[in-house]
């Protein structure tokens, strides 16, 4: 592999390329801020890598680098200033280094390792891949179902903690494979996501959520939609369309099942305030009400009579009693209401 203090042209750089350069390997299988920052920025004003920066950071994921490298924040302002001065420099066609032939000779016996490289890591790949799916009946996984009023808080072996909502299913396995981190789960829950190499998935609907290490809420439970929201960190959403989305924190999209999509602000209350016990109303009509209460207590409720269309409630309450949420509606909407148990009657 290349010396960081190298000169690098990195737009000028072929899949292989990639596999052979250090300061490339650590920011996918061990980032710092530095190289989040230095790929996030260089990403942005070269997205017509992106497609093979994608493809060659799943593929140094798969394989393994006999070393580590780590950069400190001095090597890193080195690499940054080297690739500032090789984008600047351009070689006049009257000369020609002496040492070229050289020169050459390294580079092409570099790029003949780096083919090689790519060759020896597929069959390993396909080997273990193989291996994996014959094997996949012994992976143990875990599978959690929540209940209509009920809430649970996940520790994965990773360290990542998942707060899991009510009326909601999550499967991961016991223990995560060396390359990756992939759940699958219907309904909501929020994500505090261990930030190391691997790539942490979530699977939902059709569409997949990729992040690194960060914190989002992921809301399945509304018909007809599905929606993420990110607090911290960084999330790429990969829709059933082959659509990708990157979010930055406090952004929410809104992948609609009729392919729309929307992205939006978010209030962190309103959208997350479930797993710290908060019940949150923002101006929602008649059925979302319902919905929330039902869901949030395990309650069935039956109404009866008529709700105007332009019906809407906004409020909030910590950790309250069914009874006291719905005597806080009836206050300022008019509603009267008559608990049974499990059997609510609300009226109007």
């Amino acid at each position: 592999m290349s010396n960081y203090t190298d000169h690098k042209k990195y737009e000028d750089y072929e899949f292989e390329d990639f596999l052979s350069d250090e300061f490339f390997v650590q920011w996918v299988k061990s980032p710092s801020e530095n190289t989040l920052h230095f790929w996030e920025k260089w990403l942005i004003s070269n997205p017509q890598k992106r497609e093979m920066v994608t493809e060659a950071a799943s593929f140094v994921r798969s394989i393994q680098y006999k070393e580590n490298f780590e950069f400190t924040d001095e090597a890193y302002i080195q690499v940054f200033e080297n690739i500032l001065k090789a984008d600047l420099e351009v070689p006049s066609h009257n000369t020609i280094p002496s040492k070229m032939d050289t020169w050459y000779s390294f580079f092409s016996v570099r790029r003949a390792a780096a083919i090689l490289l790519i060759g020896f890591s597929c069959w390993a790949l396909y080997e273990t891949q193989n291996f994996s799916d014959s094997e996949k009946a012994s992976i143990e996984w875990i599978t959690k179902v929540n209940e209509a009023g009920k809430k649970t808080v996940l520790h994965l072996n990773d360290g990542t903690v998942i707060h899991l909502n009510s009326n909601s299913k999550i499967s991961y396995p016991k223990t995560f494979t060396e390359s990756s981190r992939v759940i699958s789960m219907e309904g909501e829950a929020f994500f505090d996501v261990k930030k190391e190499g691997r790539p942490f998935i979530v699977e939902v609907k059709d569409a997949k959520v990729e992040v690194l290490g960060t914190s989002f809420n992921v809301n399945s439970a509304v018909e007809g939609k599905l929606e993420v929201a990110l607090v911290s960190g960084k999330v790429k959403v990969n829709d059933k369309l082959g659509n990708q989305v990157m979010l930055a924190p406090m952004e929410m999209i809104v992948l609609e099942d009729n392919g729309k999509i929307h992205k939006q602000d978010f209030d962190v209350r309103s959208v997350t305030g479930w797993k710290d016990k908060y019940l949150v109303f923002s101006d929602d009509d008649f059925d979302t009400v319902v919905q929330k209460i039902e869901t949030w207590y395990g309650v069935d409720i039956h109404t009866a009579g008529k709700f105007n269309a332009q019906w809407a409630y906004t409020g909030q309450y910590y950790d309250e009693s069914l009874e006291n949420v719905l005597e806080g509606i009836a206050q300022t909407s008019k509603i009267q209401y008559k608990i049974k148990g499990k059997e609510v009657e609300i009226t109007h």
